[in-house]
C-alpha cells in the first residue's frame, strides 16, 4: 500500500511522467473502461484458452515421459538426456523455429506453453519417482504385489508430493511462456493488448495487463495449493500438523 501511495504522489506531482508509468488512479480507471467495453474480458478469455490447452498437453507429456523414464532404466537413457538438454533453451530462442514449423497462428503459442509446462513437471515427477524409498519397493515384493500394484500403491503416492511441486512450477512457467508467445504475431489476448498499448505509449493499459497476468498466476497457484492440501492430507497427519 505504501508503494501505491508513493507511486500516486510521484505521478500527481509530475516526478513520474505518465509516459513512463501511469498513475494508480489512471490504471484503475483504464481497467474499468476495458472491462465495460469488453476488451479485457475478451483478452482474458483468449489467453486462458491458450494457457489451458497448452497446460493440458504439457502436463500429459511431462507426466507421461516421467513415468516412462522413472520406471525404466532404458526409458531414462532414451528420454532424460534430451529433456535435460531442452530445459536450458530460452523461450525466445524457440519462437523462430516454432513459427517456421507451425506458422503464425495459435499452434506455436500453444506449443510454447506446452513446452514450458512439460519440462518442470517432468523433472519433478521423475525425481519423485526415483526418490521413492527402496525399502517400500522391497516390502511390495515381499507382499507379492504385481508391477501395477507396486506403481499404484507405492510409486505414485511416493512421487505425488514432488509431482505437485512440479505442477506449481509448471503453472508459473506456463504464464511466462504465454506472455512471450503473445508478444509475437498475436492478434488477441493479454499479450497482444500489452504489445498494442506499447505502440501507443499507453502505460496504463500495460500495467493493467501485467496485473491481470499476476492475478491469474496467483489464482492458479492457490488452486494447486488447495489440491496439494487435500491430496496430501495424510502427510499433515503423519507429521502431526
Amino acid at each position: 500500500m505504501l508503494i501505491v501511495v508513493i507511486w500516486q504522489i510521484a505521478s500527481s506531482t509530475g516526478v513520474l511522467p505518465s509516459r513512463l508509468l501511469a498513475a494508480p488512479t489512471t490504471v484503475v480507471g483504464t481497467a474499468v473502461d476495458l472491462i465495460r467495453d469488453g476488451t479485457l474480458p475478451h483478452a482474458i478469455s483468449i489467453s486462458l484458452q491458450r494457457a489451458a490447452i497448452g497446460f493440458v498437453i504439457g502436463a500429459l507429456l511431462g507426466v507421461g515421459l516421467a513415468l516412462l523414464a522413472g520406471l525404466s532404466l532404458f526409458g531414462e537413457q532414451i528420454i532424460d538426456p534430451p529433456v535435460q538438454m531442452l530445459r536450458t533453451l530460452p523461450f525466445y530462442g524457440l519462437i523462430p523455429l516454432l513459427i517456421l514449423w507451425f506458422g503464425i497462428g495459435e499452434l506455436p503459442k500453444i506449443v510454447l506453453v506446452a513446452f514450458g509446462v512439460a519440462v518442470p513437471l517432468y523433472l519433478n515427477t521423475f525425481a519423485g519417482i526415483r526418490g521413492v524409498d527402496p525399502k517400500l519397493a522391497e516390502l511390495a515384493r515381499v507382499q507379492r504385489l504385481s508391477r501395477w500394484g507396486l506403481i499404484r500403491h507405492i510409486v505414485l503416492p511416493g512421487a505425488l508430493p514432488q509431482a505437485l511441486v512440479g505442477l506449481r512450477q509448471s503453472l508459473g512457467v506456463a504464464w511466462l511462456a504465454l506472455i512471450v508467445a503473445e508478444q509475437v504475431n498475436a492478434d488477441a489476448g493479454l499479450g497482444f493488448l500489452i504489445n498494442d498499448a506499447r505502440e501507443f505509449l499507453r502505460t496504463d493499459v500495460i500495467v493493467v495487463g501485467l496485473l491481470v497476468y499476476s492475478l491469474l498466476g496467483l489464482i492458479t497457484d492457490a488452486a494447486v495449493r488447495l489440491i496439494e492440501r487435500r491430496a496430501l492430507a495424510w502427510r499433515r497427519g503423519f507429521l502431526g500438523n
